[in-house]
């Protein structure tokens, strides 16, 4: 009996999120990161935090930064293979770089699973990006013949997108993609535009779709129209923001282009957290703990910001 009532006093019974919260408002975590992960709000405490500086790694030999750079070049070379042949291709490009091909498939094999690694971090702290943001608009630009050669229209298409980004307060995630029935170059992204930041104007217009065989409506804007050709702008809302996103990486995977970011997209927010916003501990070892939706927001200062919204929390510290 005794065991028992020491057990509920140490582990309390976490309370269900949609029963009225605790009165207890003792801040137990002081400016932890927070992200969401698409269902809730996480909070991870200073003290578990993955980052710090790293120890300056020594040079590298030159013979290894050679057949690190062969083998990028070999992996890159390999994407237009089916899955099952890569490996295979890649070792037997590195074997000049080897005394025997089990080495050079050893190194292969290491390097690709560093580079599956480094591709789920991208996309893990891409999507905590993503969902810290109010995107309002999916967009894209072609490229005319008429206006730009390729190299032009990529380099005067970023430098607008960069000046707006500054001037305008622009955030956009987007993507290179070349059209796979055209080869025509196109830049696909998610935008947040703020409220009264559109330059030019958006006007309806209607043709035919050859590929879908019907008519479309689109809204181009007629500042692009000008200075770079068509393009196309899409309202978008919440739920269908992970729609346009997954489209975005679709394209990466099939030209191996990188995303590209522009504007302040921070990773996490920064602040501390209330007793009674904490719903339970979770992830690895309970390193984490998961938040009630309209968790309160204090910034490192201890200043009270107000309830969780994207207003509020655009308004609070952040992080990478």
């Amino acid at each position: 009996m005794y065991f028992a009532l020491f057990l509920c006093t140490v582990f309390p019974k976490q309370q269900p999120k949609n029963q009225q919260k605790k009165e207890n408002t003792t801040i137990p975590i002081i400016d932890a990161k927070i992200y969401n992960d698409g269902s809730h709000f996480i909070a991870i405490p200073p003290d578990n935090f993955n980052g710090g500086k790293h120890k300056k790694q020594p040079p590298k030999a030159t013979t290894q930064d050679t057949k690190k750079q062969a083998f990028e070049t070999a992996y890159k070379e390999s994407q237009s293979l089916p899955k099952r042949e890569r490996k295979k291709y890649i070792a037997e490009k590195l074997q000049g770089e080897f005394e025997t091909a089990e080495q050079a498939k050893e190194y292969t094999e290491q390097n690709i699973e560093r580079k599956k690694t480094n591709a789920a971090k991208r996309y893990t702290r891409l999507w905590r990006k993503v969902r810290l943001q109010s995107w309002n608009y999916f967009v894209t630009f072609t490229f005319d013949g008429k206006k730009h050669d390729e190299q032009s229209f990529r380099k005067s298409l970023s430098n607008s997108l960069k000046h707006l980004v500054s001037r305008k307060g622009w955030k956009y995630i987007g993507v290179w993609e070349h059209g796979k029935d055209t080869e025509r170059l196109h830049f696909h992204g998610i935008f947040v535009i703020p409220e009264n930041a559109m330059i030019g104007k958006l006007e309806t217009v209607t043709d035919y779709d050859t590929r879908k065989h019907r008519k479309q409506t689109t809204f181009q804007n007629t500042h692009f129209l000008k200075q770079f050709g068509r393009n196309d702008f899409k309202e978008i809302c919440e739920r269908n923001v992970e729609h346009s996103v997954k489209y975005l990486l679709k394209y990466i995977e099939k030209s191996g282009e990188r995303l590209i970011y522009g504007g302040d997209l921070p990773t996490y927010i920064k602040g501390n957290i209330l007793d009674e916003d904490i719903v339970c501990p979770t992830g690895i070892d309970d390193k984490k703990v998961i938040l009630f939706d309209d968790f309160t927001c204090i910034d490192s200062d201890g200043v009270v910001r107000g309830k969780a919204t994207p207003e509020v929390l655009a308004q609070m510290p952040t992080a990478n």
